[in-house]
């Protein structure tokens, strides 16, 4: 299961104000970064073939089924500092976290 901390269900209802109305919270990894991986955090209007929907926090979710393999477990934050806000994750199944906190490594077995 993915964990979003209140700041960052606030931060994602506060941008999904500024989409279409019956937007999804999109949740999604995908190669590249440092350290071969990165999350990928949008809104979509359709649930593709093979996607899992959740409610997390209240707003509508949804994760494709590869990339759930790599960030169930995961816990999502949001905060703000002297250079602006971003998310920030903590993700259990990684092994290696690039500097800039966005960017993973996964275990050569995944």
């Amino acid at each position: 299961m993915i964990q979003l901390s209140p700041a960052a269900a606030n931060e994602i209802f506060r941008l999904k104000l500024k989409q279409p109305q019956n937007v999804l919270f999109r949740l999604t990894i995908k190669p590249g970064g440092c350290s071969g991986w990165f999350y990928d955090l949008s809104f979509d209007e359709t649930v593709k073939v093979g996607d899992r929907t959740f409610d997390l926090n209240g707003i509508p979710s949804v994760i494709d089924a590869e990339s759930l393999k790599y960030i169930n477990g995961l816990t999502v934050d949001y905060s703000e500092d002297l250079m602006g806000g971003g998310f920030r994750f903590q993700n259990p199944q990684a092994i290696a976290i690039c500097g800039c906190g966005n960017s993973f490594e996964l275990n050569p077995e995944y």
